[in-house]
């Protein structure tokens, strides 16, 4: 008598539906706060790299009733702590004021203090006559300009002298305290007499700029 081979009863796995993570859960919320952070740190960083403005720097040594000009000074990007500070010195962004002059000494590369920026209405003047021709004074120039002085050596001076520029800035942002406008019986004069103000008590300088005036014709240059 054959008997049949028993079967098992293997009972089948019941199948499992995948589960949306749900916003609630722990993992996704600490998930989400780290990435905000990444970014709000990122930006503080970021934000920190350019936190600077720039100011003007002196490029070298001035004494105290020294005209300061563009010459004088650089733009340097510094950072500060706070505004208070960076507000303690004259801001890169905007010109130098006309017939601006330091109120101390100076020294190259210090950072320019607004308490040490003075202008020539402070500082006392002497007058300087120049003999300008009339083609070399600009038809703007009146007093409270700002004016720079040229001079054109001849070749006579240059011979005597040796090689020298065609052209020598003699002053730098100086002020124009006088320019008549003198009209003889035959009309215009040739030449002009415009008297700048020139800071007292630099006579060395003075000496040398009259030197430079004699060489040649006198131009006036004046920014619009």
């Amino acid at each position: 008598m054959s008997t049949a081979p028993s079967t098992l009863a293997v009972a089948t796995p019941e199948a499992r539906r995948a589960v949306r993570p749900s916003w609630k859960d722990p993992r996704l919320v600490a998930g989400v706060v780290i990435v905000a952070g990444s970014v709000v740190l990122g930006s503080r960083l970021l934000g920190a790299a350019d936190d600077s403005v720039a100011v003007w720097t002196v490029t070298q040594d001035l004494r105290e009733g020294a005209r300061i000009g563009t010459a004088d000074v650089v733009a340097r990007q510094v950072r500060f702590d706070d505004a208070a500070l960076a507000d303690r010195y004259v801001s890169a962004g905007s010109a130098l004021p006309p017939g601006a002059v330091a109120g101390r000494e100076l020294a190259a590369g210090e950072l320019l203090p607004r308490e040490a920026l003075g202008s020539t209405g402070t500082v006392p003047l002497v007058e300087v006559p120049l003999a300008v021709p009339a083609a070399g004074v600009p038809a703007t120039v009146q007093p409270g300009a700002v004016v720079d002085v040229w001079v054109t050596p001849e070749h006579e001076a240059l011979a005597a002298s040796g090689p020298r520029p065609d052209s020598v800035r003699v002053f730098d942002d100086v002020p124009v305290v006088a320019a008549p406008r003198d009209q003889g019986a035959l009309g215009p004069a040739s030449t002009r007499q415009v008297i700048i103000g020139f800071p007292a008590g630099d006579d060395e300088q003075l000496a040398a700029a009259l030197a430079e005036l004699a060489t040649g014709p006198v131009v006036l240059v004046r920014q619009a």
